[in-house]
C-alpha cells in the first residue's frame, strides 16, 4: 500500500514539506491513546539472534533510525513506534544554523536515492539537549551526532566538537563525531589523521573526565581510499573509539540511471541510497578485514530493502541504519529487515556442520 499508493502521492510534494508533514502525522497518531502502544507492538522485533551489544550498549534488534532524519531530537519519542532498536538524533552544532539555501534536497526515483546539501541545519546543542531530557521509550537507544558549526574554521573545529560533546554525554547513550559530511565546506578535511586526532584527544578527554563511560563512534566518508581507511583504523586503536560508521552519503554519481542532464541540474550534494550501498560494502569489507573483525562497524548506506541489510550484515556490520530505505520502503521497512536477519541466521545455524 505504501508503495503503490502512499508514496506516488508523498513524491509530488518537495521533500523537506514532505518532511515535515510526515512528522506531524506521525505526531498525531502518536496522541491517539492506545495507537502508539498498538503500533510499536506491532512494528517491533525482539529476538536473541537480534539482540546485539556495542561498546556497553544493548539494541534489541539491529535497526537504528540514521542521523539527519531527527536533527533536532524533536520527534525520536513517536518515530520510536516503528521498532527502531535506536534513534540517532543530529546532526547537532554548538550554535543554530539554517543549513544551505533551498532546494536542498532531491529525489532520484529510478534509482531509489536522494541528493541532499542541506548543511548541518539544526536548532543548536542546546535545544537538543532539552528535548532530550526526560524519559524515553523503554529500551530505546538514543545516540547523538555531532558537527561544527560552519562559519567555524577546521582549526577551530575541536573547539566546536567538544562543545557539543560535553553538552549531549549525559544526555544520549553513545555519540557519533561527523566528520564526513560532504555539505559543510572542507569538512572531510577533518578526516585527515591530524586534524581528525586534535578532535578524537578532545573529545576522549572530556570522556575520561565523566564518572561513567559511554561508546563514541566515528562516521566515515565513501569516498575515503583505502589508505585513509589505514589511517582511521590507526587512530580507531589510538584513541580509543568503540565503532566506526560505514557510511555517510558520497559525492559520486556513477552508474545512476537518472538522465545525466537532470543530475547534474540539482548540482552539488550527497547521494545517499542504493547507488550507495556498493561503496559501503567496499568500505564495511576493508575495515573488518584489515581489522581481523575486531572493530564494530555499523552499516549504513544503501540499504533500501532486506537483502541489502543482509548483504551488510555479510560483509562485516554488527548493526545497520536506515535513512533513505525508509523513505522509499516505508516504515515496515524496519520489520521486514529484522525477520529477514531472523531467516538469515536460522539458516546459517542450519548450515553449520554438527
Amino acid at each position: 500500500m505504501y508503495k503503490q499508493i502512499i508514496r506516488p502521492i508523498l513524491f509530488l510534494i518537495n521533500p523537506e514539506t514532505v518532511h515535515h508533514l510526515v512528522v506531524m502525522l506521525v505526531r498525531l497518531i502518536a496522541l491517539i491513546p492506545g495507537l502508539p502502544f498498538l503500533l510499536r507492538s506491532h512494528f517491533t522485533i525482539r529476538h536473541p539472534l537480534l539482540e546485539t551489544r556495542i561498546g556497553g550498549l544493548t539494541f534489541v534488534n539491529k535497526v537504528i533510525l540514521a542521523a539527519g532524519f531527527d536533527k533536532n531530537a524533536d520527534f525520536y519519542r513517536q518515530f520510536s513506534i516503528f521498532g527502531f532498536a535506536g534513534i540517532e538524533v543530529g546532526t547537532v552544532t554548538p550554535l543554530p544554523q539554517r543549513g544551505n539555501p533551498k532546494p536542498r534536497s532531491f529525489r532520484l526515483p529510478q534509482d531509489s536515492a536522494l541528493i541532499n546539501r542541506m548543511g548541518f541545519n539544526n536548532k543548536g546543542v542546546s535545544h537538543t539537549v532539552e528535548k532530550l531530557t526526560g524519559p524515553k521509550p523503554e529500551s530505546l537507544i538514543i545516540g547523538g551526532n555531532i558537527g561544527k558549526n560552519t562559519v567555524t574554521p577546521n582549526e577551530k573545529a575541536a573547539d566546536d566538537y567538544g562543545f557539543c560533546f560535553k553538552k549531549l554525554y549525559d544526555h544520549v547513550d553513545y555519540l557519533v563525531i561527523n566528520v564526513s559530511c560532504p555539505n559543510i565546506k572542507d569538512l572531510d578535511k577533518l578526516q585527515d589523521h591530524e586534524s581528525l586526532r586534535e578532535i578524537l584527544d578532545r573529545v576522549m578527554l572530556i570522556r575520561a573526565s565523566k564518572p561513567f563511560r559511554k561508546p563514541v563512534f566515528l562516521k566515515i566518508s565513501p569516498d575515503l581510499s583505502f589508505e585513509q581507511i589505514d589511517e582511521i583504523i590507526e587512530l580507531y586503536h589510538a584513541v580509543g573509539l568503540d565503532g566506526i560508521i560505514a557510511t555517510n552519503t558520497t559525492t559520486g554519481r556513477d552508474n545512476l540511471l537518472t538522465p545525466a542532464q537532470l543530475v547534474e541540474t540539482i548540482g552539488q550534494g550527497g547521494l545517499s541510497g542504493a547507488p550507495l550501498k556498493n561503496k559501503s560494502l567496499d568500505t564495511i569489507r576493508y575495515i573488518c578485514k584489515q581489522s581481523d573483525n575486531k572493530i564494530p562497524v555499523i552499516g549504513v548506506g544503501g540499504i533500501i530493502n532486506a537483502q541489502d541489510a543482509i548483504d551488510m550484515i555479510e560483509a562485516g556490520a554488527v548493526m545497520l541504519q536506515v535513512y533513505t530505505g525508509f523513505i522509499y520502503e516505508g516504515p515496515f521497512i524496519v520489520h521486514k529487515i529484522n525477520k529477514a536477519l531472523i531467516r538469515h541466521y536460522n539458516k546459517l545455524s542450519v548450515a553449520k556442520p554438527t
